[in-house]
């Protein structure tokens, strides 16, 4: 039995942090992968992991990821570097945590960011660390406590660092203003502090508003636009929500912001020409109710994966549902979880797909229907965001990371 490739002139982009090349759920892989099917997908390494959510980040030919190791004489959380080809652990950084009564307290949930030769990488107590990505040096680090003085929300923080100019930003949910912390990408100094708002779970979004760039975020109490060069606070819209379970990354397009939740339905703001000018456009909570996995947006529309019928399709600027799947993608359960990602930004409407279950899914999500073209089981039961890089994806579980040809295989 041989392991053969389909060979192509151009290698698909790189994963280099949370949500992909553009923080928006879109990798150009549509081209490179032609009629491909998840049953050629071939698995070409499988590596021992600790536990955690954390999703994985991929730059050339480097793999980043963060696990949680216990036994009874340590606890720690682990940065841990690997060659994306074949699995080799290159380096490991690692510090020592408590996570005591946490709640689902498997391991770390934020993904590396990396950019200009370092990672920085953000835990589930709030430190914060900035390695060089080569070799995993330490170039600076912030303690939860002293730096942030982080108050734990029930299921850890998870919000993956954003870069911004000379700047990372951070939603520690700290005291003293420290909702939102900006710092200095070369030497982890303040930059600038926003919010008094509680610590969610939401990653914030860098968007062209009709008045300039905002930052846009997601807390447990509000829907707030900031201005990401200072730190000042344009405007916020009231959204107190159960159990603080501000997840899902907000999606902007044209004029209008989106959050989607869980118990409370989710809600449009339009935006206005002026930074301080935003309203409530419309909210909906029967059918538009998303827990983890972010919105997908194109042609006006926007997928999420609802708590009750699965992937669901509604118009982005009304709320209006448009289809569900009826749970086709991933079973309906208590905590139902998908990361789902475009193959291609503008012509394409496949999708690549990981559920809970450990399937990689290729569908197509129309603006009138779902159709599904083909699934393989490639891990075990996962909530993580796989990384798509390459020629290949990678995924991770509680105990395995996996590195998966989509080009390769059998004969």
């Amino acid at each position: 039995m041989c392991l053969c490739f389909i060979s192509s002139n151009s290698m698909a982009e790189d994963w280099p942090n949370w949500r992909g090349p553009r923080h928006d759920g879109t990798w150009d892989g549509a081209k490179f992968l032609g009629d491909w099917r998840p049953e050629q997908s071939v698995v070409r390494w499988k590596k021992p992991i600790g536990g955690g959510y954390s999703g994985i980040a991929v730059a050339g030919d480097r793999l980043y990821v963060m696990d949680h190791q216990k036994s009874e004489a340590k606890e720690t959380e682990r940065v841990l570097c690997y060659r994306a080809s074949d699995g080799e652990l290159l380096w490991q950084d690692e510090y020592d945590v408590s996570y005591g009564t946490l709640s689902y307290g498997n391991g770390p949930r934020s993904t590396p960011t990396v950019a200009d030769g370092v990672v920085y990488t953000f835990g589930t107590l709030g430190h914060a660390r900035c390695l060089d990505a080569e070799t995993g040096k330490l170039v600076w680090s912030k303690d939860p406590q002293t730096d942030f003085e982080v108050e734990l929300p029930e299921w850890g923080l998870a919000a993956s660092p954003l870069l911004f100019k000379d700047m990372v930003i951070l939603h520690p949910g700290g005291k003293n203003g420290r909702c939102y912390v900006a710092l200095d990408r070369a030497t982890g100094s303040e930059k600038w502090r926003a919010g008094e708002d509680p610590g969610g779970y939401a990653t914030p979004i860098l968007a062209e508003t009709p008045s300039g760039l905002q930052m846009i975020g997601w807390t447990p109490e509000h829907i707030v636009g900031i201005d990401p060069d200072v730190g000042k606070l344009l405007w916020k819209i009231p959204y107190k929500i159960q159990y603080g379970v501000s997840i899902a990354t907000p999606y902007y397009h044209d004029g209008v912001a989106v959050v989607c939740g869980y118990w409370d339905g989710s809600k449009g703001i339009e935006l206005g020409a002026k930074p301080s000018e935003a309203k409530l456009l419309w909210e909906e909570n029967k059918f538009l109710r998303g827990l983890m996995n972010p919105p997908l947006f194109k042609n006006g529309n926007l997928f999420i994966l609802d708590k009750q019928y699965g992937v669901t399709c509604f118009e982005m600027t009304t709320g209006k549902k448009r289809w569900d799947d009826k749970n086709q993608l991933t079973p309906r359960g208590r905590n139902p979880q998908a990361n789902f990602v475009w193959l291609d930004r503008d012509d394409s409407d496949r999708v690549l797909a990981l559920n809970a279950e450990g399937e990689l899914v290729l569908a197509e999500f129309h603006s009138d229907k779902y159709e599904e073209l083909g699934r393989q089981k490639i891990i075990g039961e996962t909530w993580a965001c796989p990384a798509f890089a390459g020629e290949s994806v990678y995924v991770r579980s509680d105990t395995e990371l996996v590195g998966v040809s989509l080009v390769g295989r059998r004969e």
